[in-house]
Formats: C-alpha cells, sequence, structure tokens
C-alpha cells in the first residue's frame, strides 16, 4: 500500500511537471534565419535541376543574373549547402553558406567546396546576389 502512494505521488508529480508546456514566441531574426536556410535549399535544388523559372521566382533580377548568367553546362550536380552565419542589416540578410559539389558533364567528375555569401532582400526573402566562391560557376572547363 505504502509502495502504491509514493508511485502515484511521483506520477502525480511527474505529470504536473510535464502536462504544461510553456510556448515561446519565435523572435523575429530566427524567422528571418529560417526564411533564409529555406530560400537556399530552394535555389540549390532549382539549379540542380536547372530550373530557371524557379530561380527567376525566387530571386531579385540582379540576383537571377548572379546565379544564371555564371551556369556552365552539367549532366549532373550532387550540391550541398550547410548554412554557418546569418547576418541581419534592415532589409538584408548576408547569409555564409559552406558548400560542396560534385559535378558531372561528359564522363569528368569536378569536385569543389567553398564559402559563399548570399545577399537576400526583400519580403519574402529572395537571392538578390551570391558573391564569394558562388558554387553556381561550376564545373570549370
Amino acid at each position: 500500500m505504502k509502495r502504491l502512494l509514493i508511485a502515484a505521488i511521483i506520477m502525480a508529480v511527474f505529470i504536473a511537471a510535464c502536462g504544461k508546456k510553456e510556448v515561446k514566441k519565435v523572435s523575429e531574426d530566427s524567422r528571418i534565419a529560417t526564411e533564409a536556410f529555406a530560400l537556399a535549399e530552394t535555389i540549390r535544388a532549382a539549379y540542380a535541376n536547372r530550373d530557371l523559372s524557379a530561380i527567376e521566382k525566387n530571386s531579385t533580377r540582379e540576383g537571377a543574373r548572379a546565379i544564371i548568367g555564371g551556369m556552365k553546362a552539367f549532366d549532373s550536380v550532387d550540391l550541398t549547402f550547410n548554412p554557418a552565419w546569418v547576418e541581419i542589416d534592415g532589409d538584408t540578410v548576408h547569409m555564409n553558406v559552406s558548400w560542396k559539389g560534385i559535378w558531372k558533364r561528359g564522363g569528368k567528375t569536378t569536385e569543389e567546396r567553398g564559402m559563399a555569401i548570399f545577399i537576400l532582400k526583400g519580403s519574402p526573402l529572395k537571392t538578390d546576389n551570391v558573391v564569394r566562391a558562388n558554387p553556381f560557376r561550376y564545373p570549370l572547363d
């Protein structure tokens, strides 16, 4: 009987402690960073599929030029992004992305990696430019 009472008290305390979930509001900076990560992934997938309309839809005019204008021919690509840092300055977002890519073209394989900075603007965010080691300019001939 005593064991059952102790078990019941422990369960009651456990249920009371876990029963209420405090909902924390997502900060605006966190929301923007999450949106930036999703945009980079959308652009990456559109590039891998050579979906120029998706690139244009998710970029400003200058951003589409920065991506599409530098695209080289490839048979397939395995490109991965790892967002490293997001800096929010007013309506402009700078997102550092480390990337690794393997491009295949005509039996030749090219492996590269680098760090690019995506400059994002607007609401919803759109890619305005990609600077530093732009992964969309590979494979080099």
